[in-house]
């Protein structure tokens, strides 16, 4: 059986933790965050755990 190969755009964005969860930095950190209150800002510092409706990205990310 042949070796699956990795998406390699997938595997820049999403990392497995030791447990098996997908975990993906927040979106929206480059720019206009000025305008944006406090509250959000500090969240979008945090990486988001990713949910059971983007699991199918593990068949991307096989050796990761």
């Amino acid at each position: 059986m042949p070796k699956v190969k990795t998406h390699k755009g997938t595997a820049k964005r999403i990392r497995k933790t030791g447990s098996g969860k997908l975990m993906a930095r927040s979106t929206g950190q480059d720019h206009f965050n000025s305008r944006s209150t406090g509250k959000v800002t500090k969240n979008k510092r945090r990486d988001l755990n990713l949910g059971s409706t983007h699991q199918k990205l593990r068949s991307l990310i096989p050796y990761k």
